[in-house]
């Protein structure tokens, strides 16, 4: 069975790397780029016959506000391009595993109090059976602590952060898919909160998709200031959703907008039909038509899957 679950990836600062432990820090090793060298993608090979796809859909009106009480009569879905039958269809309301991933490059600096704030904020939302991990960044990501379901343990590591040093984006990234995968819900969403784009990182945009597709990753991102167009890329099409933030004030606002979309989502299935392993990426395309009188909606779904090889 293929399950497309949420990854939660918040890209904000960071704590100090001593809480955690020799054993438990995890660290990427950049790879050397070289011509013969493998993507992240050509190292996962998943061994299953496809019997369902689940996608999970986020529906938003004009306002942002979720939509929860459509049908499955409310939607369509495509597998390159043809139409599948849906099989299984449900509101997802389990708890969830989320990396927060902070960044705290020199840039950070002016905005560091409130991206703090923003963080406690959206752990204050938090659901019984949720857990959280820390990942920071500047010239080099690193765990600052992992999973949790003590909310305030998060909040304590951040007080610790201090802006210094370029942006390791993408490598961050490369490190709360990682970690994120080892949480213990079957959602998981790696959420993205940074003021910036990447200008440090050993991978390249490119490599940390084909992961993320692979992992079945959904990213959430937040741009501060600076609109980063490399997380509107990754989060459309890991179904997720990212999010301009204008001036640091408006925060607060984005982030309520963001925890509610991450916990509203619909779990459409179907069957690929013919069970073939031929180890191909097929394309996700899901419609959604709303009922008569309510207006146009706007949807995000995980854009597609890697069949297993034989």
């Amino acid at each position: 069975m293929t399950r497309f679950g949420p990854v939660a990836v918040f890209l904000i600062a960071a704590a100090p790397p001593a809480v955690l432990s020799a054993q438990e820090r995890v660290t990427i090793t950049p790879r050397v780029h070289a011509a013969s060298s493998r993507s992240p993608a050509n190292t996962v090979n998943l061994r299953f016959d496809v019997r369902l796809v689940q996608v999970p859909v986020v529906v938003t009106d004009a306002r942002d506000k979720p939509v929860l009480d459509l049908t499955r009569e409310s939607f369509r879905l495509f597998e390159d391009e043809r139409e599948r039958a849906i099989t299984s269809f449900a509101v997802a309301d389990s708890p969830i595993s989320v990396a927060i991933v902070f960044d705290s490059s020199r840039s950070m600096k002016n905005k560091m109090a409130e991206a703090r704030a923003g963080v406690e904020q959206f752990l204050d939302a938090s659901m019984p059976g949720d857990e959280f991990s820390l990942v920071r960044f500047s010239d080099k990501a690193q765990v600052v602590m992992g999973f949790t379901r003590r909310p305030e343990d998060i909040a304590r590591g951040l007080s610790f952060v201090e802006p210094r040093g370029w942006t390791a984006l993408f490598d961050a990234m490369m490190l709360g898919a990682q970690v994120v995968r080892k949480g213990a819900n079957q959602r998981k969403v790696l959420v993205v909160f940074s003021d910036g784009g990447d200008n440090n990182s050993r991978y390249s945009e490119g490599e940390l998709a084909a992961l993320l597709r692979e992992r079945d990753v959904k990213v959430y991102a937040l741009s501060i200031v600076e609109r980063s167009r490399a997380l509107d890329r990754l989060a459309d099409e890991t179904g997720g959703r990212a999010f301009w933030v204008r001036n640091v004030g408006d925060l607060p606002a984005a982030l309520e907008t963001l925890s509610r979309q991450m916990r509203s989502e619909y779990l459409v299935g179907y069957s690929p039909g013919e069970l073939v392993n031929d180890g191909k990426y097929h394309r996700i395309r899901v419609e959604v038509q709303p009922p008569p009188g309510m207006p146009r909606v706007h949807a995000s779904w995980r854009r597609g899957y890697t069949a297993p090889g034989d």
